[in-house]
């Protein structure tokens, strides 16, 4: 006897809302799966067909063909009428409470899971995107009205490495520990104060017990200087009536200088897979932390005073993520037309620009883009 058989099966569909879990948007991804065949609800029907078996009750036919009637149903003779269907009752109406619960608000996405950090206030935009990475090690640090004074104010750019832990501390505390050095001088010798801020932030976070290190730039405006300092590959670039001017030196181990400070404390600088490293590790030679390597990785920082004058547009302020692809005065001639040469700057726009430009060429760092008009602060 052969047999065949028939299944109707119907796939209960599931979905799932998996949440993704601060200084930028929350992201929800909705996936979807199928059960498993242990929860599958099957609904078959089974049938027997005959095979063909010999037969000598028909001359006329070497065999006839026998059919099984189906498992679970009977012949019958009598009419049946058609199943009339009750009429289903509309369900009552379900209450639900509305929270006052705000995810967004009780809840925060944590920095380093954010994929893009924007911030825009007075003149300043600051614009951060992730790399692949599994978690953004960019901060940012903005801080107006400087001793209430509006005219005075605070910015930096920190990109850190190893984890994000030495960027949000500087990012945190580097303000803080150079005004506090201001007011113990009087205000007098800034660029000393500068330094000591940096030095004392760099002290207090290897205090933390906490590994990696961040890269900084910043750039402190008070009475109309412009006090711009950097420990690490994060640049500062001026638009001077249109001309690039970067007012920071990259620290990289194949800086001259900084390959024979190294080499006078015992370390050494090599190439590896085409990027000059110190002690084979770290490719920059400034910066906060870096217990491992602090014997050569200073975080005295390089500073330049200038005062403010009609001519100074803008200031760029932006990580490696942003100089390794994208040069000095290509930035400013991107941001140029959108700060200065229109009746509603759009700076935010052009922290925008520069960013995905880096990564259409292929950039794949974090970057952190910051851009501030100077002349607000005349």
């Amino acid at each position: 006897m052969m047999s065949c058989a028939v299944a109707v099966s119907r796939l209960s569909r599931v979905s799932s809302f998996p949440v993704l879990s601060p200084s930028a948007s929350l992201y929800y991804k909705t996936t979807t799966s199928f059960s498993s065949p242990s929860s599958t609800e099957a609904i078959s029907l089974a049938s027997s067909c005959g095979s063909p078996s010999p037969s000598s009750s028909s001359p006329s036919s070497p065999f006839k063909l026998r059919f099984q009637k189906p498992l679970g149903f009977r012949a019958s003779k009598k009419e049946t009428s058609p199943p009339t269907l009750s009429k289903r009752k509309r369900p009552s109406k379900i209450e639900i409470p509305i929270s006052a619960f705000s995810f967004a608000a009780e809840m925060p996405v944590p920095a380093e899971m954010q994929r893009e950090v924007e911030f825009e206030r007075d003149g300043v935009s600051v614009y951060c995107k992730k790399g692949r990475r599994e978690a953004m090690e960019d901060r940012y640090s903005a801080v107006f009205d400087l001793q209430g004074d509006p005219k005075q104010a605070f910015f930096g750019i920190f990109d850190g490495h190893g984890g994000a832990k030495a960027a949000e501390f500087a990012a945190e505390n580097m303000d803080k520990n150079i005004m506090s050095e201001l007011t113990r001088t009087g205000g007098k010798e800034i660029a000393d104060a500068v330094k000591n801020g940096y030095l004392t932030t760099d002290s207090e976070f290897l205090q933390e017990d906490v590994r990696g290190g961040t890269c900084c730039v910043t750039a402190l405006i008070r009475e109309r200087d412009l006090v711009v300092s950097n420990a690490g590959d994060c640049r500062a670039v001026m638009s001077r009536g249109g001309i690039a001017e970067a007012l920071t030196s990259d620290h990289k181990p194949s800086r001259e200088d900084e390959k024979e400070r190294i080499e006078a404390l015992g370390g050494y600088v090599d190439l590896c897979h085409g990027v000059w490293r110190l002690q084979g590790s770290l490719a920059v030679s400034r910066g906060i932390g870096d217990r491992s390597l602090k014997q050569w990785v200073t975080a005295e920082p390089e500073t330049q005073v200038l005062k403010i004058r009609p001519e100074f547009e803008f200031l760029i302020l932006a990580s490696d993520g942003l100089w390794d692809k994208v040069g000095n005065q290509e930035a400013v001639d991107i941001v140029r037309p959108l700060c200065i040469d229109s009746d509603k700057p759009e700076l935010m726009s052009a922290c925008r620009k520069l960013a995905e430009l880096s990564v259409m060429r292929g950039s794949t760092d974090d970057i952190s883009v910051m851009v501030i008009q100077l002349s607000g602060f005349i």
